[in-house]
């Protein structure tokens, strides 16, 4: 396959107002097409072909492009693997390829100017969505998937990545007609689009962070349940080899729960699992952690709270914790304040796992 263009990373990488608008176009229409279903009409046949279609596609997108492509978070064979891939790009969300490149380098530069999508850096909006269409920050770099480029199947997929989307608009109209097409298909696919993206956008910026992962990242119940156990989102940064998302049982997480099942069938094997460590917030964290974890604890040590207690409520019991407060330590300086005002300022805090 031809690589196209590497995204370049650096501090002048774009501001958010470049978007091609006319790459937005086709976008635009699928959800003006919605509206068509005024003239088409609507009936339960159709509404719950959209409903299985839905969550059909967006199993794809979490237990194949995300958990599977993106992480290696379990191993299949390569005939399931190709079908993953299909029916994920049914969701007409560009190619496996393409999607597994941008989520691998999110996670290398969460949250930082160099993430394509970060609500921190380029606000809610541009997150949710202006990202994808914007000239720099819609580019992949293929250079990071070179683990599935070796698939000549999967490189073919990602030529012609509108061929499945087509394929089952296609499959919508034979089946139900018009109805089939505008509610079947289009219905399903912006709802479908909208929930992916609210894990770029609401799932940095609202929820709980159970464990310190150096960006926005959160927990939460409402995105977990529309995007069959994506909404984990902490959980999965703390930990992303895991195949589960969801580490407690009161975390509903679908995906898992299906990849379990065909473990049992032998479809999907070597799922990963989160360790007791990872539970109780114990690894230990890399240098870069470390040193944003120092940085939020400066302003409780200048506020008069010791280093050790400063470093806890950052990262709770990692063992990194004594790192951490000595960086911070090391940053503040000997001339910090050693009497506490009325209120420390406020900073994350590591929630309960068992709240």
């Amino acid at each position: 396959m031809n690589e196209p263009q590497h995204a370049a990373h650096s501090p002048s990488f774009d501001e958010h107002d470049d978007i091609i608008y006319p790459d937005a176009i086709p976008f635009l229409l699928v959800h003006l097409g919605c509206f068509a279903a005024i003239w088409t009409g609507v009936n339960a046949t159709v509404i719950w072909m959209a409903v299985g279609l839905y969550f059909l596609r967006m199993f794809a997108i979490t237990g194949g492009f995300h958990r599977y492509f993106a992480h290696k978070t379990y191993r299949t064979s390569r005939f399931f693997q190709f079908l993953l891939a299909f029916i994920g790009q049914m969701s007409a969300q560009r190619g496996m390829l393409w999607w597994a490149s941008k989520h691998r380098d999110h996670h290398r530069h969460s949250d930082q100017i160099e993430d394509s999508h970060s609500p921190r850096q380029f606000g809610l909006f541009f997150a949710h969505l202006g990202w994808i269409f914007a000239a720099k920050r819609g580019v992949a770099d293929y250079s990071n998937v070179k683990d599935l480029q070796k698939f000549p199947e999967l490189v073919w997929l990602e030529k012609y990545c509108h061929v499945p989307a087509i394929f089952l608009a296609s499959i919508c109209y034979l089946a139900a007609g018009w109805p089939g097409l505008v509610v079947g298909f289009l219905w399903s696919t912006v709802a479908l689009y909208h929930g992916t993206f609210a894990i770029n956008s609401f799932a940095h910026t609202w929820g709980k962070q159970r464990y310190f992962t150096g960006d926005d990242s959160r927990n939460n119940f409402f995105l977990a349940l529309i995007t069959m156990g994506e909404g984990w989102h902490n959980n999965h940064h703390y930990y992303m080899v895991s195949t589960r998302q969801g580490f407690f049982w009161w975390e509903i997480d679908v995906t898992y729960w299906i990849l379990k099942g065909l473990s049992k069938l032998r479809i999907v094997s070597d799922l990963h699992e989160p360790t007791a460590t990872v539970l109780r917030g114990e690894r230990r964290l890399s240098r870069e952690r470390i040193e944003q974890a120092a940085e939020l604890v400066v302003p409780l040590i200048r506020a008069g709270v010791p280093a050790r207690d400063a470093a806890m409520r950052i990262v709770g019991n990692s063992p990194s914790a004594e790192d951490v407060a000595s960086r911070a330590q090391a940053m503040a300086g000997p001339t910090h304040a050693l009497v506490a005002p009325a209120s420390a300022p406020k900073t994350p805090v590591l929630a309960d796992p068992a709240a």
